[in-house]
């Protein structure tokens, strides 16, 4: 097991981002940006009394532009399986009147006979643990209808599209264009035996040859924009549109995009600085 050098300093946070770039100089790897500290760490192979010598050099010179009450420690740890520590973070979690979100880690005790969607994160978007998530699926719950057929535009962990088809729907589409994205969903698909009614795509928007009942579209503003006349074509008359991912701050925005496109908003909720909404292709 590999001996790190934990090296601490006090400093704000525009302090930390002038102080990283002299940290990699000196050979550290890692970071922990925390409200008043840098963590930093570097193996203890590479660490040596030299190396100790210009930190504290290069931090008196960096530190009188910053700070004089700059304090710094120094210490030694050992490698932590990182994965298995953030998995202890991951637990069950409900949304809505009838979902959870389980990792294959954790048992629920399924009291109530909730709706389970197992989804094992690796670095794509979407746990449930994101508000923007979270608003996406009770928007669902509340719009889906038995037999619909449901576009998910940027997949992520496949988890919306999963929601989509345990909520009633008879088929799904969920596309992206990142390959974490993909491969993660398709497992995730494969753990909830949804293979036969789920289609995970990198084709883009306007490749997909199908109307839909429903769209969700968890994505930025900005690109939310952008698809909204390829969003508009492939849902059907009357169909649901729910658009997520938007900030407070950026409703104004979304309803002046929208007023050029044949879609009108039922609702929206939000959750913290997050919002979403659910809208209708109207004649």
């Amino acid at each position: 097991m590999k001996t790190y050098i934990e090296i601490t300093i006090s400093a704000n946070k525009i302090q930390q981002e002038l102080l990283i770039p002299t940290m990699i100089e000196i050979g550290c790897h890692g970071f922990e940006e925390k409200d008043n500290e840098l963590l930093c760490y570097i193996d203890k192979s590479f660490w040596s009394e030299e190396k100790y010598n210009k930190l504290k050099s290069d931090l008196k010179k960096l530190l009188q532009t910053l700070s004089s009450n700059s304090i710094i420690k120094i210490k030694e740890i050992q490698e932590i399986n990182w994965n298995k520590e953030w998995e202890k973070t991951i637990n069950p979690i409900e949304v809505g009147k009838r979902l959870v979100i389980k990792p294959s880690w954790r048992e629920y005790e399924n009291k109530d006979n909730k709706i389970i969607i197992q989804i094992d994160p690796k670095m794509s978007f979407g746990t449930g643990y994101h508000e923007s998530t979270r608003l996406t699926l009770q928007l669902l719950e509340k719009y889906i209808k038995t037999g619909y057929k449901v576009l998910d535009i940027g997949t992520g962990t496949g988890i919306l599209a999963i929601a989509a088809i345990k909520l009633g729907a008879i088929y799904a589409i969920g596309i992206d264009n990142d390959e974490w994205a993909l491969e993660n969903a398709i497992e995730n698909i494969l753990a909830n035996k949804l293979q036969d009614q789920i289609r995970i795509s990198n084709h883009s928007l306007s490749n997909i040859d199908e109307n839909f009942d429903l769209i969700t579209a968890n994505i930025m503003l900005t690109t939310i924009i952008e698809m909204l006349p390829e969003i508009e074509k492939k849902i059907k008359q009357e169909g649901i549109i729910l658009f997520s991912g938007l900030l407070l701050e950026d409703e104004e925005k979304f309803i002046e995009a929208i007023k050029k496109h044949k879609i009108k908003i039922l609702e929206k909720v939000s959750e913290n600085e997050w919002l979403a909404l659910a809208a209708q292709k109207s004649y």
